[in-house]
């Protein structure tokens, strides 16, 4: 009979669920705060469930020499080391859709307070000073909601806002026109939304794309007067920049449940009578907690007693049986749906998948789902195998696969094509006999490249002359190639350079790369 620890409070229908599997459960609420007592009782478990006091360390990891799954009641995961978890062949599981309508509904209740003032009023009626003039708000009644990040939660606050009659418009890259017309709410660029908006909600990970995405002079941009809520995550917000707005009076009022750091002490903005503050409350609700809770006790009884995988973050839904033959493939999907992501800007309309030869014949499923997690992954940050297939179909896109048999040079390959609103991208790619990826055409151009950690892309115009400024160039910055793989369309047309490099470019190094003669694009792939 497996063995599972709950080493955070969880309820007690949760821990039943396990005991209803045929799951030995060990309840220690409290374990989880004493990592010296954690180290040595983690050996005995097969499964580990958590909320966010269990810090699942290295250390720990390398201690739980039986541990097979590690669930997290929640989204957030950042307590736990996921690459140690996956070297070790460790699954971990989070429970991503189960506080969304908490979340929402605590930015739109954080709203109403801005508007009217409640907590200030609250401490100010109980101070007996009945100052009735002094709180003068204002209505939400059509108003301008300005959605930054329109996935899963920002649908759910687009929602609500609607039946509250206010005008919602959205900035966020991989909304389609189709699917902001589904949900009412009208597409924007963020300039247009940093003008238009009476009201701006934050609802996007914080990945490099977002970090600070209202600072010093997206704020200035901002109508003035706006009142701004953030219930997703610290670090979207130039917390210096914003307290000099609210200062100003350009930015109104804040509600902020999330901060840069937290337990947030001391921080400035508490000194403000037009902030309200919550100490990220966005998730703390009885229903919520008790959703996540069950869902993870769910999760983790049936990868023990049957095998099954659900919102792994760390790996896809695969059967022990196909695991050595698929997940090559399954690397390949996702690095091309990386490749074609961290290239793309724009929103996506569609995502094309076509196996051909030996991975037609296999379970498509994870493979697919690997791709559109590779493809979404670098601008929605929060998203994993499981879930990526659900949010690219919450956001409209048309997700195609094909299958055939073999027909060309190859045994097998997979291609893969994005569609945006500006163009169409598509690469290919196969499995060497040493079972790793190889990218073999790009943009419609034949070539053969083993993917790196870090590489460099570059299209260019086909002319004499060209590797040899961009080699130059490269050990003038510093940057030592470990390989160069070149490929183009026709003798002057287009080309493409892919060098695998040692260490990673700044922005000032890969603007000197794009000012090289021929030059149409540079960037830099992680892998």
């Amino acid at each position: 009979m497996p063995k599972v620890l709950v080493s955070d409070k969880l309820s007690p229908t949760a821990v039943q669920i396990f005991k209803d599997n045929g799951v030995e459960v060990d309840y220690l609420p409290d374990l989880g705060k004493d990592k010296e007592k954690l180290l040595e009782v983690i050996g005995q478990y097969d499964g580990l469930a958590i909320r966010s006091a269990t810090k699942v360390t290295e250390k720990i990891i390398a201690a739980a020499t039986n541990l097979k799954v590690i669930g997290r009641a929640g989204i957030g995961v950042d307590n736990v080391d996921i690459p140690a978890a996956t070297k070790k062949g460790i699954i971990v599981m989070n429970t991503p859709f189960g506080n969304s309508i908490t979340t929402a509904e605590h930015a739109i209740a954080m709203m109403m307070a801005l508007a009217r003032q409640l907590p200030e009023a609250d401490a100010s009626t109980r101070a007996s000073k009945w100052e009735k003039n002094r709180f003068m708000g204002v209505e939400v009644t059509n108003k301008t909601l300005g959605l930054i990040g329109a996935g899963n939660i920002g649908s759910i606050v687009a929602d609500r806002a609607i039946g509250l009659r206010m005008k919602v418009i959205a900035y966020d890259p991989f909304l389609t026109p189709e699917r902001a017309q589904t949900l009412g709410i009208e597409k924007v660029e963020l300039e247009d939304l940093l003008t238009r908006a009476d009201f701006i909600t934050l609802h996007t990970p914080l990945i490099d794309a977002t970090r600070n995405i209202l600072n010093a002079e997206t704020l200035a941009k901002t109508k003035k007067g706006v009142r701004i809520v953030n219930c997703a995550r610290g670090g979207l917000i130039d917390e210096a920049a914003l307290y000099d707005a609210l200062k100003s009076g350009q930015v109104a009022g804040a509600a902020l449940d999330v901060f840069l750091v937290e337990p947030a002490e001391n921080n400035p903005l508490f000194d403000l009578p037009n902030v309200i503050c919550t100490p990220h409350l966005g998730a703390s609700t009885t229903e919520a907690q008790e959703n996540v809770a069950l869902q993870v006790a769910e999760q983790i009884s049936a990868y023990l007693m049957t095998g099954e995988i659900t919102n792994a973050l760390n790996f896809p839904s695969i059967s022990a049986e196909e695991a050595p033959i698929i997940t090559p493939w399954v690397k390949l999907a996702e690095a091309l749906g990386s490749f074609a992501g961290q290239l793309t800007e724009t929103s996506i309309s569609g995502i094309k998948i076509e196996f051909e030869g030996t991975p037609a014949g296999l379970n498509i499923r994870p493979m697919v789902a690997a791709a559109i997690n590779g493809v979404l992954k670098p601008s929605l940050g929060d998203i994993n195998m499981v879930s990526a297939p659900q949010i690219a179909k919450d956001r409209g896109i048309v997700v195609e696969t094909t299958t055939r048999d073999q027909q060309g040079a190859y045994e097998g390959y997979i291609r893969l094509t994005v569609t945006t609103e500006r163009q169409t991208r598509g690469l290919a790619g196969t499995i060497f006999a040493n079972g790793k990826p190889r990218i073999i055409q790009v943009k419609d151009i034949n070539m053969e490249a083993e993917l790196a950690p870090s590489m460099l892309y570059v299209t260019n115009e086909d002319k004499p002359g060209h590797i040899g400024r961009l080699g130059t160039l490269l050990g003038t910055l510093g940057i030592n190639i470990a390989n160069f793989n070149l490929g183009r369309a026709d003798v002057g047309g287009d080309a493409i350079a892919l060098v695998s490099i040692d260490g990673t470019l700044t922005d000032e190094q890969l603007d000197q790369i794009a000012r090289l003669e021929g030059v149409k694009q540079a960037k830099t792939l992680k892998f």
